[in-house]
This record gives structure tokens, sequence and C-alpha cells, in this order.
């Protein structure tokens, strides 16, 4: 007796639609643990000092309000390690630095546009995962520079947070997800934004794939294989 198999079923692969994180005010999701970072940016330029520090976790959002600050002050982008060759081509203009103590720093261009900033009544706002003393600064006067900057600390996301952003960055893509399903992502993933948006992403292409809502049991499925160190976020 021969026996035939059943030809499988062919999947629907995901297009490619060019999803990303917005980055605008109207895409910040607010919560205690970036409450106080978010009321700073808002209230710009009535800052309290012309250099300010967010500084937090990877993944809290530090990034999300550079850019929100950035598209609101008009300010330019500095790299931390490149700050000293466009020091005379800043003038007034506000200036970010985001992610200041990864990499290496330049710290004598840091020192020049700190005062820079100060001179021209202007504003400098640096993100950190680590706060100033933990940088390594050997330059004594950009240390004492450093520790002058108005310092707000960004907490881990929390539940609050997490569930918000998972719910908006599915609403983006216009698919519905049950708040079960929302609320066991949140207690079962790593505490991280850029971790919510790479396991919306991979919920969403598998849904599509497979031609399902996107219930519980998809939900534990695509957990269980990051738990096992089958994916990894690029983002």
């Amino acid at each position: 007796m021969t026996l035939t198999r059943e030809p499988e079923k062919p999947r629907q692969l995901p297009l490619d639609l060019g999803h990303s994180p917005g980055f605008s005010r109207d895409d910040l999701v607010v919560s205690p643990a970036n409450l106080q970072a978010t009321a700073l940016i808002d209230r710009w330029p009535d800052w309290p000092a012309p250099v300010v520090l967010l500084a937090g976790p990877a993944g809290s959002g530090k990034s999300h309000l550079a850019a929100i600050w950035r598209e609101q002050a008009g300010a330019i982008e500095l790299s931390a390690s490149d700050i000293s060759a466009h020091i005379g081509a800043i003038g007034s203009t506000p200036v970010v630095i985001d992610d200041a103590d990864q990499g290496r720093l330049d710290q004598d261009g840091l020192f020049h546009l700190i005062n820079l900033v100060r001179g021209a009544g202007s504003h400098l706002l640096l993100t950190a995962r680590s706060f100033p003393t933990a940088w390594g600064v050997t330059l004594p006067d950009l240390a004492s520079r450093l520790k002058a900057a108005a310092t707000v600390e960004i907490e881990e996301p929390d539940d609050v947070l997490l569930a918000g952003v998972i719910t908006k960055l599915f609403a983006d893509r216009q698919v519905e997800v049950e708040p079960h399903v929302v609320q066991f992502l949140v207690r079962r993933m790593e505490r991280s934004l850029s971790t919510a948006i790479g396991v919306v992403d991979r919920l969403d292409r598998a849904a599509l794939e497979q031609k399902s809502r996107i219930t519980r049991a998809l939900a534990a499925e695509t957990i269980n294989a990051l738990d096992a160190g089958q994916g990894e976020f690029e983002l």
C-alpha cells in the first residue's frame, strides 16, 4: 500500500511594506517612566540649563525624545566622536548628540561645544545610557561642565508604556489585537521599546504568513522562538 502525502498549503509570504516606528510627538506614549523627560522636552526653550542630559537604559525611548526635540528646535545632530570638525558651522543653532557614552567621545570637541552653546544662548541635548561620571572623561574642565548639566533619568519602560507602545504599533499597521494578547506580550517580553518594535513586526509577519489573527498562541510561539535565540532584531 502506497501512502501519498497531502501537498502542503502554500504559505503567504508577507510583503515588506517598510513599516517603521514613528518618531514624532504624536507617536510618543507617555507613562510615569518617561513623564519627567517628556515634560522637559515639551517646555523647551524654557530649560533650566543650556545643556540637558537624558539618561536611561537601552530601549527606554531616549532617541525618540531626542528626535522630537531635534524637529522642534531645528537642531543639528552630531556624532559624539566627531564634534570638533563641525564646531565652526554651528553658530547659535541648537545641537543634539544621541548616545554620547557609546564609543569614543571627542572630549575636546564636546568641551568647546558646551562653551559655544552657553555663549550663544543656545541649547545642547545629550542622551546616554549612563551618567557622565561613568563616561571615563579625563578632561577636568569637561567633567566640570557636564556636572552643571540638567540631568533627567528615564526609567526602564513600565507596563503602561510597553502596552501603549505595542497597541500603537499594531494600530499603525491597521491590525487589531485584543488587550489580553498585549498584556501577555508585556509580561513575557524583554522590557525595551526596541524589542516591542521587533516583536510587533514578527507577529504581524507571522499572522500574514499563516493567514490568521494575532492570538495568544501565536504570541507565545513568537516569544518562545525569541527565548530560544531563534531570532534577533536589527533596529
